[in-house]
């Protein structure tokens, strides 16, 4: 059984079509039905034919993404696709063969019927597996360090196991997505339950609020108050509610959180959730644009790094940060 890296758009702008119909998509929109190309000879023809102005190296590369998709995938294998919209991957199983249809949206007409049966928080994934995950490619085998047979593990509850990493295949690696995760594993270890709040309190300080941060404990639906002017008189005043769990909000919390502004005389919400909301609540972000804003994990460590250099002196020692410059590859190159 093969794992296979599927994005669903560089921005994953088909993941919300791929996940609701069953389906891994690819690109290369403006090449035909596949399903009788029989080698691989004959795919690269193709793609010369239709995009002639484009390098010999990067028809190459986009070969070896669109001849496993479409000819060597199983079914059975395993099909991982990095969320872009939340911190997490998603984990199906391909369920027949390739299909095309003309009558899907930009970027899904080439497809994998999949089964998505289980979504996997980002910081849960060791390291290594998340390196590889990371591969600026649509479609790759992610094979490193046993990969396959440690995500199994994971679907299964177990602890993946621990062995000595060897060196990737090759492929060029989103190195800021890699430094994310790595920023959000770190988050999680070392800002659990309350202490998330308290991060997020020195976020709203920074950005120039007055701030009042509940006990530990039950808090009503709110755990920091914060406004601006120097006591925290003046508008926006923002209640906030955070939850450091893994398990995504919904509907139900937000509308404690609504209760809650309403008693206290608060116009503004924030609603930090480390887990991300379920659709019911992804859905109120256009309705409550004005009234609640919903922050996940990649939202809250954006906000972190906005803000980093105006954080206490203790926050930027437990989240020890260095601003670096790479080079990008070029389409040629991944």
């Amino acid at each position: 059984m093969a794992l296979w890296l599927v994005r669903a758009g560089k921005r994953g702008e088909q993941e919300e079509f791929a996940l609701n119909n069953g389906v891994a998509v690819i690109g290369w929109d403006d090449l035909p039905d596949l399903s009788q190309v029989q080698t691989r000879e004959k795919l690269y023809k193709l793609l010369e034919g239709t995009y002639p102005e484009v390098k010999r190296k990067t028809l190459l590369n986009w070969l070896s993404q669109i001849w496993p998709f479409v000819r060597e995938m199983q079914q059975g294998d395993l099909v991982a696709l990095p969320s872009k919209r939340r911190p997490v991957v998603y984990l199906g199983r391909v369920k027949g063969p390739y299909v095309y249809n003309p009558n899907n949206p930009e970027g899904a007409k080439h497809t994998r019927p999949v089964e998505w049966f289980k979504e996997i928080p980002r910081d849960k994934i060791d390291r290594d597996i998340l390196y590889s995950m990371g591969a600026f490619m649509t479609v790759c085998r992610i094979r490193r360090n046993n990969a396959e047979e440690r995500v199994v593990r994971i679907i299964e509850g177990k602890s993946p196991e621990k062995i000595e990493e060897k060196e990737e295949e090759g492929y060029p690696t989103d190195l800021e997505e890699y430094a994310l995760d790595l920023i959000r594993q770190h988050i999680a270890r070392k800002f659990k339950g309350h202490r998330l709040a308290y991060l997020v309190e020195a976020i709203l300080q920074a950005e120039g609020y007055f701030t009042y941060r509940s006990p530990e404990g039950p808090d009503g639906g709110v755990d920091i108050l914060a406004g601006r002017g120097p006591l925290g008189f003046d508008e926006p005043r923002l209640a906030v509610q955070v939850k450091s769990g893994d398990a995504p909000v919904g509907g139900p919390e937000l509308n404690q959180l609504r209760g809650a502004m309403g008693k206290l005389n608060a116009r503004v919400g924030l609603f930090v959730s480390w887990g991300g909301f379920k659709g019911a609540a992804e859905k109120e972000k256009a309705q409550s644009f004005f009234e609640i804003r919903l922050w996940d994990a990649n939202d809250l460590i954006q906000a972190l790094l906005a803000n980093y250099e105006r954080l206490p002196d203790d926050i930027q020692a437990e989240i020890p940060l260095k601003r670096i410059w790479i080079l990008l590859p070029g389409e040629e190159e991944g």
